[in-house]
């Protein structure tokens, strides 16, 4: 939806506008999405990063905050060239530094944490549809 908004890769836009103008395009786009009254919103991993987000975020939906550790996703990012904030000399220190800084902002918005580690989609689709339906956020199947 941001990529449709923008009119070109998130990628390009971040080189060419920078970080903040593309946060204030992910707000809108986010405020907007946050009023549906169904679906699954995926967001970016700074969606948190700015209050209002957050504050969206947890009063209209039901947040599933995936966590995983750095070492796991540099293992599933290291050969990703589109992700702005990665295109460093040492990806890895970005992504322990970006944790250090989102995973609290992340717990507070989440009404659910679901340690990813490595298991299957199915499986981790499993765990959190039981979560949900354990919290009654969705009824039991």
């Amino acid at each position: 939806m941001i990529e449709a908004r923008l009119g070109c890769s998130i990628r390009d836009y971040f080189e060419r506008e920078g970080e903040s103008s593309f946060r204030d395009v992910e707000e809108s786009v986010l405020d907007e999405l946050t009023q549906r009254e169904d679906g699954v919103l995926s967001t970016g991993g700074g969606a948190v990063l700015r209050p209002l987000n957050r504050e969206r975020l947890k009063q209209r939906t039901t947040v599933v905050y995936l966590k995983s550790n750095p070492d796991e996703l540099f293992r599933r990012l290291r050969h990703d060239v589109n992700r702005p904030l990665l295109q460093v000399a040492d990806p890895l220190t970005r992504l322990r530094e970006l944790h250090a800084v989102r995973d609290p902002l992340y717990r507070e918005a989440a009404q659910f944490v679901v340690e990813t580690g490595r298991p299957s989609v199915g499986t981790l689709v499993n765990m959190i549809i039981m979560q949900l339906e354990l919290s009654g956020a969705i009824p039991h199947h």
